[in-house]
C-alpha cells in the first residue's frame, strides 16, 4: 500500500483508534514496555541464572491477545553492587472485532512478538555477594537504575494494519526504590518509554508516538517459606500517536490495579501467578490481564 491520500488517511484514522489504542497498550504491557513488575529492584546472590517460562492473556470488551515468552535473567557483579541481565523472547496471538457504526472490522495477527533485553543495576544498599555471603544479609533502602530496549525482530507485514511485532524500537530509562520493614518491601519505580518511528506502517506511511510516562508501586509482603504476594498499583501518561504526522488519538492517561503470588515448590523451582485490571483510562483502553509462569534458578551455589 503506497502512502495514504487525505481522505483515505482521515478513513483509516477513524477506524484504526479503536485497535490502536488497545494495541499501543496491550502489545506494550506484553513487551514488557508497560508491565506492572513487583521487585524489579532487589538483591540476590551473584552468579545465580533464572529460566522462565509464562503465559498470559490480556483482553478488552472486543479483543484478546495471548502471549507466551520465554526469559533468561543471570546476576552480575556491577562494580560492586549487584546487577542483573535480562533476554525475554515472547511469541504472542492477537484475535478480536471491532465495530465502527455498521461496519465490523476483523483483526488476527500470531508469531515472533519483538524480543527484549534489559539492564538493571543497583546503585546503593545492595551489594553484590556470594550465596554464602547472602545468607546474612538484611535489606534497608536499595536505590536502583534500568535500561531496558525492545528489538524489532517480531513478525510484522506492512501490508496489515495488526501486527504481534512493532517494527520499530523502544528504549526505557528507569529509577527505583525498595525499603525493607520486617517482612514488608514498599517499592516506587518510575519510567519513560521512547519509541523510534514505523517508516512501514500499511506501506509507506509513518507510525510515530510520544514517549510514554510511567510510574508503579508495590506493597510485598514475604512468608517465612520464601513464598511472597504483591499488591500492584501502576499509572501511565503520554503517548499521543500519529500517523503521516497527523494525530491518532489525544495523550493517554491510565491506571492499573494489580497482585502477584509467588510460591517456592523448592530451592531451584517457583511458580508465579499475576493479574491486573484497568480501573480508570481517559481513552477507553482498559483491559485485564492474567499470567501464571513458571521459574527455574541454577548457578551460584545452589
Amino acid at each position: 500500500m503506497s502512502q495514504l491520500t487525505r481522505p483515505d488517511l482521515f478513513l483509516y484514522l477513524k477506524l484504526m483508534r479503536a485497535f490502536l489504542l488497545f494495541l499501543f497498550w496491550i502489545l506494550g504491557s506484553q513487551a514488557h514496555a508497560q508491565e506492572i513488575e513487583a521487585r524489579a529492584y532487589s538483591n540476590a546472590p551473584i552468579g545465580i541464572n533464572f529460566a522462565s517460562f509464562g503465559i498470559a492473556q490480556a483482553s478488552s470488551s472486543s479483543y484478546k491477545l495471548t502471549s507466551e515468552a520465554a526469559s533468561y535473567t543471570r546476576i552480575l557483579d556491577v562494580a560492586g553492587q549487584s546487577g542483573k541481565i535480562t533476554l525475554v523472547l515472547p511469541y504472542a496471538q492477537l484475535s478480536g472485532t471491532g465495530k465502527i457504526g455498521s461496519q465490523s472490522i476483523n483483526a488476527t495477527s500470531e508469531g515472533l512478538s519483538d524480543p527484549l533485553i534489559k539492564a538493571s543495576v543497583n546503585l546503593y544498599g545492595a551489594p553484590a555477594l556470594t550465596l554464602d555471603q547472602f545468607k546474612n544479609y538484611q535489606q534497608d533502602l536499595i536505590i536502583g537504575a534500568s535500561l531496558a530496549a525492545s528489538i524489532p525482530w517480531g513478525q510484522y507485514n506492512n501490508e496489515q494494519m495488526i501486527n504481534v511485532g512493532a517494527n520499530r524500537w523502544f528504549i526505557q530509562p528507569g529509577v527505583g526504590a525498595s525499603q525493607a520493614v520486617g517482612p514488608w518491601r514498599f517499592e516506587l519505580a518510575g519510567a519513560a518509554t521512547i519509541y523510534t518511528s514505523n517508516n512501514s506502517f500499511l506501506g509507506g506511511n509513518t507510525l510515530s508516538q510520544n514517549p510514554i510516562y510511567s510510574t508503579q508501586t508495590h506493597v510485598i509482603y514475604y512468608f517465612p517459606s520464601t513464598a511472597w504476594i504483591s499488591v500492584d498499583a501502576t499509572y501511565y501518561v503520554g503517548g499521543q500517536t500519529y500517523i503521516n504526522s497527523m494525530p491518532v488519538s489525544g495523550s493517554q492517561e491510565n491506571w492499573r490495579f494489580g497482585a502477584t503470588f509467588s510460591y517456592p515448590i523448592n530451592q531451584q523451582n517457583f511458580i508465579r501467578i499475576n493479574g491486573s485490571t484497568g480501573t480508570y483510562s481517559r481513552t477507553n483502553n482498559s483491559y485485564d490481564l492474567i499470567g501464571i509462569s513458571w521459574q527455574y534458578r541454577w548457578g551460584g551455589g545452589i
